[in-house]
């Protein structure tokens, strides 16, 4: 080492990079797994960073007793960052399956692994010292610009190649390994000096260990999964995989009702799976042939299975995010026959593509009905697709006399709405509930805002009524949006509807228009206030 200063400060400086590219993806990791369990990015995103700054804080303290000696100090901290951020996705992930109180494993945990990522650098700081003694400004510049480069490198890396190739498990146990060589390669071959052989053989022997518990654990990730989907699912999981927006989990016997669950919401059972659908879609199809549907969500066909009931259409073009829904929903023998097998008439056609980024980039065309088959806000759903950006971008679209139907969430009496996830709205109405219908008319202010005129109306029954039987005043809204005021009745011609009459919806419409507060609130914008 002090033959060779340049070369061993080099070699700090990049055990610096490596080690700020793994603290960065443990981080990432932690807030995609709390969006993909929980929901609410923007809610998981702001406990994570603000824990993690606090923790790192905390920890950059705490590494000023550790400095006496460094490198065994570093090395300690590696091993002990490799394995806690390593396990941290499967760790959560069982608590969530399992134990249930995820909300305080996750701060828990990202409170444990800034500790350790903050007690790196006071650490790197004085073994660079060690190593060529020069000005502290000099020093710090080097050692923060490769922390902020590795930083920079595993951000870039997480989305494009660690979650796509490995998923959030798997790559938290390799970045966990590549955290454990690198940290324990500057103090066993840099700094060797420094432990005396005893420890030197004990922290060889860590290291070891470390290794194998990771390579353990990524053995044994698939049976984790598997043991944590059947306590969440029970043992007849048909189908079960992780896309790159969401996990999809299909349950039920060959000859029996089916259960889909996006990430962990009941969103589809299938006796009660046509309530929601029903009411989204009849109410918007008017008589008369030739009519041009553009279907926003709806990846599992129930939806589409509605709008193909009406013989009028004339062709349907279905906008899902997640490509891995529409083609379970083609090639699942049960979940296709509970559409009807719509994905497979050839008027629709399918595009994978986040609906409100299509919207902006819309071929010129015009549809006579619009439908988004996506959650609400207060059911899971992103506020962007209720926007009244969103909306506006829709309106475009209309043909003369056309129609848009939204899901509004739950009504007050607690239940039904939409689901979370993937932009499907056959929810379980796991939504609060509280809000006395507020959700609904700021969405209708949102339709409004565009020049558009609503007619609220709303659904008694959730659509996984079946499954999670729920208090007998559960409803579902809904808003019907047109240039001029839309009747709310069912067209003449249309299929007969299982859960829908004319009077049911004109009943429901005026219970609501009678809540309708006198001074409506702002529209949901993409800006504004939550």
């Amino acid at each position: 080492m002090r033959d060779r200063p340049r070369l061993a400060r080099l070699t700090v400086l990049l055990a610096a990079f490596v080690c700020a590219a793994c603290g960065l993806v443990y981080e990432l990791e932690l807030v995609a797994l709390g969006d993909y369990l929980l929901g609410d990015t923007v809610t998981q995103t702001s406990v994570v960073l603000s824990v993690m700054v606090f923790a790192m804080g905390l920890g950059s303290l705490l590494a000023k007793r550790l400095t006496r000696r460094p490198a065994t100090a570093f090395a300690l901290v590696e091993c002990a960052l490799a394995v806690t951020g390593g396990l941290s996705v499967l760790a959560l992930y069982s608590c969530w399956a399992w134990i249930g109180h995820y909300q305080a494993a996750m701060v828990g945990l990202t409170c444990l692994i800034g500790i350790l990522i903050g007690a790196e650098i006071p650490l790197l700081m004085t073994l660079i010292q060690r190593i060529r003694r020069e000005d502290a400004g000099r020093a710090v510049a080097d050692l923060f610009a490769a922390d902020y480069v590795g930083a920079l490198i595993g951000g870039l890396a997480f989305p494009f190649l660690i979650l796509p190739l490995l998923g959030p498990g798997d790559g938290a146990l390799l970045t966990g390994a590549v955290n454990a060589v690198a940290g324990s390669a500057v103090v066993l071959w840099l700094f060797r000096e420094e432990p005396a052989p005893r420890i030197r053989r004990l922290l060889w022997a860590g290291c070891t260990l470390v290794l194998a518990v990771l390579a353990a654990a990524a053995v044994g990730s698939d049976a984790v999964e598997r043991a944590a989907r059947h306590a969440l699912y029970g043992d007849q999981v048909r189908y079960a995989a992780r896309s790159r927006f969401q996990e999809i989990v299909l349950t039920g016997p060959a000859e029996g009702p089916l259960r889909l669950y996006l990430d962990g919401r009941l969103t589809v059972c299938g006796p009660d799976a046509y309530r929601g659908d029903e009411a989204l879609v009849h109410p918007a199809m008017g008589a008369g042939a030739d009519t041009r549907v553009l279907l926003l969500g709806g990846g599992d066909g129930l939806a589409l299975r509605e709008v193909l009931r009406h013989r009028g259409v004339r062709s349907v073009r279905l906008v899902d995010a997640d490509p891995a829904l529409p083609r379970l929903a083609r090639t699942d023998p049960g979940l296709a026959a509970l559409g009807d097998h719509a994905m497979d008439d050839p008027r629709v056609r399918t595009t994978a593509a986040d609906p409100m980024a299509w919207l902006r980039g819309a071929p010129d065309e015009e549809y006579d009905v619009v439908l988004a088959d996506l959650p609400a806000p207060s059911d899971g759903g992103p506020v962007k697709f209720h926007s009244q950006e969103f909306y506006g971008l829709a309106a475009r679209l209309l043909a003369p006399g056309g129609r848009i139907a939204v899901r509004a969430g739950q009504d007050e009496g607690g239940g039904g709405g939409g689901g979370g996830g993937g932009g499907q709205g056959h929810g379980d109405g796991s939504g609060d509930g509280n809000d006395g219908g507020s959700g609904l008319w700021r969405i209708e202010s949102g339709l409004r805002a565009v020049g558009l005129q609503t007619t609220p109306y709303a659904v008694r029954g959730s659509a996984t009524a079946s499954c999670r039987p729920g208090p007998p005043d559960r409803a579902q809204d809904f808003l019907l949006a047109a240039a001029a005021p839309p009747p709310l009745a069912l067209a003449p011609d249309a299929p007969p509807p299982r859960a829908l009459t004319t009077e049911t919806l004109r009943s429901s419409a005026d219970r609501l228009t009678a809540r309708r507060p006198a001074h409506p609130p702002a529209p949901l914008t993409l800006l504004g206030p939550r």
